[in-house]
């Protein structure tokens, strides 16, 4: 921290399982999800200002006002804590929008976590962890990071032994997807293969990367491909090019493949863009490093 700003790097996540039971009475579904952090970030830079709260982002078009999802962070735990000074948010996006991803929701965590330090609030993890469930359900799983079970409507959530360091092909294709239009239109009879979360985490304990690989599932693309075939179509060419496996994150749209080095994760993604339109990265899955004010995803 100099002169009163402070840099936050806001990890984006992959669903490595994403299961819904049923609908709840609250309108919310009740999930299962394994989370897990990878190390493509937004850069969050948090400054004082005299009075208010104000946003700014290098993406065009990205709405910067109340209904922001970092704005409405600084708002949330502002009024929460009775702080009255200023602050100024500027967002380096870096992880495609609507995308499954949990961009904005990593970037409201890092407002909470850097609003805490900033402001010297002493809130602990389970004090941030309850605002940030009135936020979002992705944003309490983006304030602890790392390989975590997620159940309840998103936030209520387990850690899990860390998944083996992965390298990780992301595609996101030209189409967004919203994540109420999913669950809105999710028919349980339409999902061929759910996910095997009780292996899932077995596998994870004994440090099994291929049994992980061989147990990814998300029911989400029992809707999210029909409507858009060219995430199966990113699938197939992920898979053809030498993943160890490939899902679907979220909602959608960007699919991730598992990749066995860096080498080949450079391989697959060099492959894709030869064959599509959509955009290409290459990241690492990353663990997390716990504390009380909150938690910084970093790389060991």
């Amino acid at each position: 921290m100099k002169n009163n700003t402070l840099i936050l790097a806001a990890c984006a996540k992959i669903n490595l399982a994403l299961d819904i039971h049923y609908k709840r009475a609250d309108g919310y579904h009740e999930v299962a999800m394994v989370m897990q952090s990878v190390a493509l970030a937004d850069l969050v830079t948090l400054s004082d200002r005299d009075a208010g709260i104000s946003v700014s982002t290098n993406l065009p078009g990205l709405d910067c006002g109340p209904t922001n999802l970092a704005y409405r962070a600084a708002a949330l735990i502002a009024a929460f804590s009775g702080i009255r000074r200023g602050i100024h948010i500027d967002l380096d996006k870096r992880i495609p929008i609507a995308a499954g991803l949990a961009g904005g929701s990593s970037d409201a965590a890092a407002v909470l976590t850097g609003l805490n330090r900033l402001w010297g609030l002493g809130l602990g993890l389970a004090e941030l962890q309850k605002l940030a469930a009135s936020l979002g359900s992705d944003v309490p799983f983006c304030l602890r990071g790392g390989t975590v079970l997620a159940t309840g409507r998103g936030e209520a959530l387990t850690p899990l032994a860390a998944l083996p360091r992965v390298w990780v092909v992301l595609a996101k294709p030209a189409v967004e997807v919203s994540t109420a239009w999913a669950y809105q239109n999710y028919r349980p009879e339409a999902v061929v293969n759910p996910p095997d979360i009780r292996g899932m985490t077995a596998c994870l304990e004994g440090q099994d990367l291929a049994g992980v690989a061989h147990r990814l599932g998300n029911v989400l693309e029992s809707v999210t491909i029909p409507a858009h075939p060219e995430i199966a179509a990113l699938k197939e060419g992920m898979m053809d090019h030498g993943a160890l496996a490939c899902l679907m994150s979220g909602s959608g749209p960007t699919v991730f493949g598992l990749a066995e080095d860096k080498r080949q994760a450079q391989c697959i993604a060099a492959a894709l863009k030869t064959r599509t339109d959509a955009q290409i990265t290459i990241t690492e899955t990353i663990n997390a490093i716990g504390g009380e004010d909150g938690t910084t995803l970093i790389t060991d």
